[in-house]
């Protein structure tokens, strides 16, 4: 089975280093790929930039935060789910915004989860711990992209 990257989207360097901590928990086999801003994060998925000689393949998982300069997460998001080659994969917003508008906006946008960071260090690590083992090792994503909608 191959063993596919996580993307982390994040720019509070704080919240990478304890993104990474829980991660490594259940010592994932899955290499973390940080990027700070969501320009940087479309430049790794649609291999350009500095991506550009990285190995073909989507992530097995997009661990996206909202507030980000450059390009906002929500406009990441959109972007993945409007792309036929990227909506499969799956995105988990992963923030400090307790604003509803962004909660309803990401499952309006196709969001497969959505987590608000808690305050507490230890439920911080336990939720990044559980959906990193959850979409990285047991979700079991299509082989390739999706074209058409099963009726």
């Amino acid at each position: 089975m191959e063993i596919k990257t996580i993307l982390l989207a994040e720019d509070n360097p704080n919240d990478v280093e304890l993104t990474l901590e829980a991660l490594s928990f259940h010592n994932l086999a899955n290499e973390v790929e940080v990027v700070t801003d969501g320009e940087e994060a479309l430049d790794y998925l649609y291999r350009k930039g500095k991506y550009n000689n990285r190995q073909t393949g989507n992530p097995a998982v997009v661990f996206l935060d909202i507030k980000m300069p450059k390009i906002d997460g929500l406009q990441v998001l959109n972007k993945i789910k409007s792309d036929e080659n990227l909506r499969t994969i799956p995105v988990v917003i992963i923030t400090s915004s307790n604003e509803e508008k962004d909660l309803v906006n990401s499952y309006n946008l196709g969001v497969n989860a959505y987590i608000r960071k808690p305050i507490d260090f230890e439920r911080f690590v336990e939720s990044v711990r559980q959906i990193g083992y959850f979409w990285a090792v047991l979700n079991e994503p299509p082989a390739g992209s999706v074209k058409k909608k099963l009726r």
